[in-house]
């Protein structure tokens, strides 16, 4: 296979966009195909924004892509693929943020997120093979609630443990089985 047909890793992160320090940026300063969704400098909480960001940075690719999502920048995923079609071999869809209940403090109120056009949460099957890697201490999403868009999305749900956010705050820097999961979505 060609150089320029092998898989790009398209890092989308959440809310927080580029984290110093966050498993995300970790991969994207390691992993030699990997792209990062750039930073909003508008409306940083609007969800069309955001997924038009996405779609822009898809449209820059040529050839085949996973996505690797955290936390809210699974719900740009879901809602990437409701409105555009393009081929993705896979997506990573690592702790996402339930964002259909109130968040803890410092983080968007639902009133918010409702006027951002975030909610209702898709619910539809994704058009691609798609892991949901999700904790049973996550502080944004209960995993019952989170295995139930797994199961909605068609995508295998990755019980990771107490793992928090799977962010700094929770304790992790590199994620190795993130290669691992990604690696699982190449073949």
């Amino acid at each position: 296979m060609s150089p320029d047909r092998r898989t790009t890793v398209l890092i989308v992160p959440g809310l927080r966009d580029h984290v110093p320090g966050h498993w995300q940026t970790h991969l994207q300063a390691t992993h030699p195909r990997a792209r990062t969704v750039a930073p909003l400098e508008h409306d940083k909480l609007s969800c069309g924004a955001r997924v038009d960001a996405l779609n822009n940075a898809l449209t820059a690719i040529d050839g085949p892509v996973i996505l690797v999502a955290h936390s809210a920048g699974v719900m740009m995923v879901v809602h990437w693929a409701l409105h555009h079609r393009r081929t993705i071999k896979g997506a990573l869809l690592a702790a996402p943020a339930d964002l259909e209940l109130p968040l803890p403090p410092g983080y968007p109120r639902p009133d918010e997120l409702q006027a951002n056009g975030w909610l209702p949460i898709p619910r539809s099957p994704l058009p691609f093979p798609s892991i949901v890697a999700a904790s049973t201490d996550d502080p944004l999403a209960r995993l019952d609630r989170v295995a139930a868009m797994a199961a909605d999305w068609h995508a295998m749900l990755l019980n990771l443990g107490n793992v928090g956010h799977l962010n700094p705050a929770s304790g992790f820097g590199p994620w190795a089985a993130a290669v691992d999961l990604i690696d699982r979505l190449d073949n």
